[in-house]
């Protein structure tokens, strides 16, 4: 072999090698890194391009993709903790001549976080109606899909703003009386034992992460040491604020504001359960079902909290 094939092999090794090792290096020493990289490659992909909106001094952050057509645009609220990215495993099954919206929530990832601002649930579907507002997303009537504490917000914005909404789509939403689920018992005993400083939801190690995600999945999966590690390094710079916000939804104030405002909703809904919801008992649907006139239940076999477990049953109501 002459030296300049020799050469060709060595570089051509070396090209490969840098890339492996930039990853293998990310994995083992920065996984959070990777995390985010993981959520921009797959925003790119499904052709979500992020923007923000400001209301005064107010800024939200979300992303979109598609225009304002003769179909309802799609507005998605997350749950708590999360971020707009959680929607992308669904996105990636919606037509792409859909107007889709994912916005932060407020507090939540690029979106204004201010101690000063008023994150109960009707104060967070304020904020939501403002962002509607900036976005022009209300000149035609829209649907709006709002998971956990987001079907929580969507649900009250559904009722107190019902010019906007078109049809609703709660999929295992707080804020309605039911049965104890799993971690409704886990609240009161720490509540009893004055650990609440401990909330489930709230990791701050990978075994307590690990503890998270077979709460909220029915299905069980071995999850690498370094991913959870990763995932734990993105929420704890937040969990602060976490604590602050879990403690105002959970108080008077907010804990049943669904339930408190689902008479006031007209539009058509659909409402989605995990049979083997942990986080929030499957019960809630049926109160949600005897108050709202237009309202379909899908409670999901092999299902837990987890809305990318509950696509396949809402596809046929936005597609």
């Amino acid at each position: 072999m002459d030296l300049d094939m020799l050469n060709m092999f060595v570089i051509a090794g070396g090209t490969l090698a840098i890339p492996i090792l930039a990853f293998v290096a990310s994995f083992l020493l920065w996984p959070s890194a990777l995390i985010r990289i993981y959520y921009w490659y797959w925003r790119r992909a499904l052709g979500m391009q992020v923007r923000y909106a400001n209301y005064d001094d107010y800024q939200f952050c979300y992303s979109y993709r598609g225009r304002p057509g003769y179909r309802p645009s799609i507005l998605m609220l997350h749950g708590f903790s999360a971020h707009k990215d959680m929607w992308l495993s669904i996105v990636k099954f919606l037509p792409k001549n859909l107007h889709l919206v994912c916005v932060d929530m407020p507090g939540h990832e690029g979106t204004t976080r201010s101690d000063l601002d008023d994150y109960s649930i009707s104060g967070q579907a304020k904020r939501i109606h403002q962002f509607v507002e900036c976005i022009k997303l209300n000149r035609k009537p829209f649907h709006l899909v709002g998971t956990s504490m987001g079907g929580n917000v969507a649900g009250v914005y559904a009722a107190q703003y019902p010019e906007d909404i078109c049809s609703l789509t709660l999929i295992c939403p707080a804020g309605l009386p039911s049965t104890d689920s799993k971690f409704i018992k886990q609240l009161r005993e720490l509540q009893e034992s004055r650990r609440i400083d401990r909330i489930p939801l709230i990791p701050s190690t990978p075994e307590e992460m690990a503890d998270m995600l077979k709460l909220c999945s029915y299905v069980r999966f071995k999850v690498p040491q370094q991913i959870l590690q990763g995932l734990v390094d993105v929420r704890i710079p937040h969990n602060e604020f976490y604590r602050k916000l879990f403690l105002e939804i959970v108080d008077e104030k907010s804990r049943h504001s669904l339930h408190e405002n689902m008479s006031k909703i007209k539009a058509p809904t659909q409402v989605i359960w995990g049979k083997q919801d942990q986080v929030l008992d499957v019960s809630g649907a049926s109160v949600l079902a005897s108050a709202i006139p237009d309202c379909h239940v899908y409670i999901l076999e092999n299902c837990g909290h987890s809305p990318t477990s509950s696509w396949s049953s809402w596809h046929c109501c936005t597609a």
